[in-house]
Parts: C-alpha cells; sequence; structure tokens
C-alpha cells in the first residue's frame, strides 16, 4: 500500500496506522466519522491494494453512517458462511461466535 501511495513504508505506518485494540499488530486509522483513512469521498484511495481489513468491510465491519458515505454494499452469506467467515478472520473458533442483530 505504502508503493501505491508513493510513500515510504516507515511514512505509510507512522501516517495512516495505529496499534491494534489486541496490541499484536497494526490496523489502519479511522476517520474522525469512523470512516477508513483511505475512504476519499465515496471512493477508496487504495481500491487496487486493499488489505484483508478493508476486504471484510461492511460485512464483519462498519461504523455510522458507512451506507452514506461509501459505496462498499454488503454481500448477504448464511449464518454458516458467515461464521465460518469471521473465525478465519479473527481466529476464534465458530462455535464461539454469536450472530449480531441485524
Amino acid at each position: 500500500m505504502a508503493g501505491h501511495l508513493g510513500v515510504s513504508e516507515f511514512e505509510f505506518i507512522q501516517q495512516f496506522t495505529r496499534l491494534a485494540a489486541d496490541r499484536r499488530g497494526l490496523a489502519l486509522l479511522d476517520q474522525s466519522n469512523g470512516a477508513c483513512v483511505f475512504l476519499d469521498g465515496s471512493n477508496c484511495r487504495v481500491q487496487a491494494v486493499k488489505p484483508q481489513q478493508c476486504r471484510d468491510f461492511p460485512n464483519l465491519w462498519s461504523y455510522p453512517d458507512a451506507g452514506n458515505l461509501c459505496r462498499a454494499k454488503k454481500h448477504l452469506v448464511t449464518t454458516k458462511e458467515w461464521k465460518r467467515r469471521v473465525a478465519q478472520t479473527t481466529g476464534r473458533s465458530e462455535e464461539s461466535l454469536i450472530l449480531p442483530d441485524s
């Protein structure tokens, strides 16, 4: 992503990431409204090279007003597929997952 944006890896980490909640790695920054730091209008600045965190949006995470600001659309999946995807992304067991209220 750094190369795609024309910055060094160090600059990318300093400008666009934060320590993840589990403190085991980095996550992308959010804008003040919760939107991704790379959302520019309704377009993604890193669409061509987006990481897993981005590919999971808006199915595994979202933010208030996302539907009005971002062109990403939810992809409806079965409960079984949702659990498989969440487990794969988070490392949790499928049995431990509870489907959120819609």
